[in-house]
């Protein structure tokens, strides 16, 4: 299950650091050394993993996950400060909105201090791959999903959680914004479907536009809602923030678009700034008429939307220095990478003699 491995440049590097160029460091999976694996029998609870090499997994073809997508993954980074220190960014959020996941696919799943563990263990396994400050992060891909065989019938036998990392860079590297394309066909979910939560199955069946879209020029899809296709949702994976004056608007939480941690920082930084903050339905309409539009997430932090393109017609908006997005980019990021004192209680320091 594991996905193919990339070579990583090769450079001149101390003890400190694995072998890598980090500069050249783009946002793919690298094959690191260790991972973490803990099973559970059906009607019981997870038990503490271990540490394990890195390694292929193997698995039932009649497996849940397999047959019938049971699984769900989460995604979080590790991050390197100037002294030192390594820090996470509010796991525990990442750990809920598992809890949440595995509840809607009916899975077993692990106690959040049993979460936040296995991830502190996995990037201590891993340290020398984190990058060097201001060189990239830690990408850890926590995964939940039914590994136990089954045809028909109900319960599954067993469940799998397991975790992994690797050093990334910029997941959007044009610095100018992306150009979107408003996605006019597609759905990406649906309402009392699995939009809502991290379900392995909401990403593949839109590959294909998103395909279309990186072959038209585009860098990203935004999708519509599918019960009138009048209103955002999100990209294809990141929240979408639309600004005109003083108000941020930004999809509410309805079951369709994911709950993201990065989305709910910026909410509340955006107030911070002295922003009136609107969750709400936002028409295409109210997007075209932004005067700046960004997105976020794990993977994107704060990224500038230069333009979307509806229907073949293309609209700009506000980028640069003195967008909001530039200033939430900065002050999120200089509280992750611990340049800044948390205030907000958000990072977590792991103890670099952490053992479980």
């Amino acid at each position: 299950m594991a996905p193919s491995a990339q070579s990583l440049p090769i450079s001149v590097s101390d003890e400190k650091y694995a072998n890598v160029k980090w500069e050249e460091l783009g946002f793919g999976f690298y094959r690191t050394d260790s991972m973490y694996v803990a099973k559970c029998k059906h009607g019981e609870s997870f038990q503490e993993g271990k540490i394990v090499p890195y390694a292929d997994f193997q698995i039932s073809p009649c497996s849940a996950v397999l047959n019938y997508g049971q699984g769900l993954y989460e995604g979080l980074k590790a991050y390197r400060t100037e002294d030192g220190r390594i820090m996470l960014f509010r796991p525990d959020q990442n750990a809920l909105r598992l809890q949440s996941g595995a509840h809607r696919l009916c899975m077993s799943y692990p106690s959040v201090d049993q979460f936040v563990s296995a991830v502190k263990q996995v990037v201590l396994a891993n340290k020398k791959w984190i990058p060097p400050p201001g060189k990239g992060t830690l990408y850890i891909r926590p995964i939940l999903f039914g590994s136990g065989p089954i045809l028909g019938s109900f319960p599954v036998p067993e469940y799998t959680f397991t975790v992994f990392a690797c050093p990334v860079g910029r997941y959007h590297k044009d610095k100018a914004g992306l150009n979107l394309k408003i996605e006019d066909k597609f759905r990406r979910a649906f309402p009392s479907g699995t939009g809502g939560v991290k379900s392995i199955t909401n990403y593949s069946p839109v590959w294909i536009t998103l395909a279309e879209a990186k072959a038209q020029g585009f860098s990203d899809v935004l999708f519509l809602d599918a019960a009138t296709g009048k209103n955002v949702e999100e990209l294809f994976a990141s929240n979408v923030f639309i600004v005109k004056g003083n108000v941020v608007s930004t999809p509410e939480i309805s079951g369709t678009i994911l709950p993201g941690v990065t989305r709910k920082s910026i909410i509340e930084l955006t107030r911070d700034f002295g922003y009136k903050v609107e969750e709400r339905v936002v028409p295409v309409e109210d997007l075209l008429d932004a005067e700046e539009v960004f997105c976020s997430g794990t993977a994107a932090i704060v990224t500038t939307i230069a333009s979307v393109t509806f229907k073949d017609k293309k609209t700009g908006f506000k980028t640069g220095d003195e967008t909001l997005a530039a200033k939430l980019f900065a002050t999120l990021t200089d509280i992750q990478m611990g340049r800044v004192e948390d205030k907000k209680g958000w990072t977590v320091e792991i103890d670099q003699c952490h053992k479980g």
